[in-house]
């Protein structure tokens, strides 16, 4: 493992591309990759052992393209595959958590509200928040379905989203709460559509930059910091068609950037571009 190697980044789609944009602030000389698992997506709903077994392909891929540090930017895959992604994979490994905990101190009303997928609210390490921030405060867990799928579209602020994210948010806001969670690497995308809905008052928590800061203190621990002086590269996989993905990267991310095909098979050859 060498500090001038990539960091790997994936999600179950396009939203982990909101945690890329902070580490690529914290982190502006590391060259990084990553997989959009867009023909998957939303993970939300797909069975654990399919979400875990994506991700350790997807790692393997990873690991393959010679990456020293991997971020799940995907709170379902944390959920899902952490546990097994650190027990095969011996490199840096940084995950996505709901920030559960800075909300529960920083809430006035005592009431947060938590945006997430239903797997996502269902796991063992949202259950372990829950049970270690929760003490004194009231937590409203939100399944958010449909979300995902139209920050996969590229719709952020049409008349569909507006009335899932009215339908999601405003009991929560009749219910006291005076923060609301981004519990999905997706929902930073929908940030200004959900502070209007919201309003001034009640507060946007979301885990990424912290992520980033996470991802910074791991490399330097392993001594893994890149200490050139460069701009760094980034470089785009989707499972989904290349021509589907592009559009909604150079939307999210920033136009005429290449996106390949993802192998099928982690087995290290060239992917088809496209």
């Amino acid at each position: 493992m060498a500090a001038a190697n990539p960091i790997g980044v994936f999600d179950s789609g396009v939203g982990g591309l909101s945690v890329l944009c902070e580490i690529r602030r914290e982190l502006p000389g590391e060259d990084l990759l990553y997989v959009a698992d867009s023909g998957h997506a939303p993970y939300g709903d797909k069975p654990g052992q399919l979400i875990e077994a994506r991700s350790v392909a997807i790692v393997e891929f990873l690991v393959s393209q010679r990456a020293k540090a991997i971020v799940v930017a995907c709170n379902t895959a944390t959920g899902a595959a952490i546990e097994t992604l650190r027990a095969r994979f011996p490199l840096p490994i940084v995950a996505m958590e709901p920030a559960v905990k800075p909300a529960a101190a920083n809430t006035k009303s005592g009431v947060i509200g938590v945006l997430a997928t239903g797997s996502t609210l269902a796991s063992e390490n949202f259950e372990r928040l829950f049970s270690r921030f929760g003490a004194g405060v009231d937590i409203l867990i939100q399944p958010c379905p449909g979300l995902v799928e139209q920050v996969e579209a590229g719709d952020l602020s049409g008349g569909r989203t507006r009335a899932l994210l009215e339908q999601y948010v405003l009991p929560l806001l009749e219910r006291q709460a005076d923060t609301i969670v981004l519990g999905c690497t997706h929902y930073p995308f929908l940030a200004p559509l959900i502070r209007e809905i919201a309003g001034p008052s009640v507060a946007i928590i979301d885990p990424s930059a912290a992520v980033a800061r996470e991802l910074r203190r791991r490399l330097a621990d392993a001594g893994l910091l890149s200490l050139e002086a460069r701009t760094g590269t980034e470089r785009f996989w989707s499972s989904a068609a290349p021509d589907q993905a592009q559009p909604v990267i150079d939307q999210l991310w920033r136009a005429g950037v290449e996106v390949w095909g993802l192998p099928d098979r982690s087995d290290g050859k060239a992917p088809s571009k496209k």
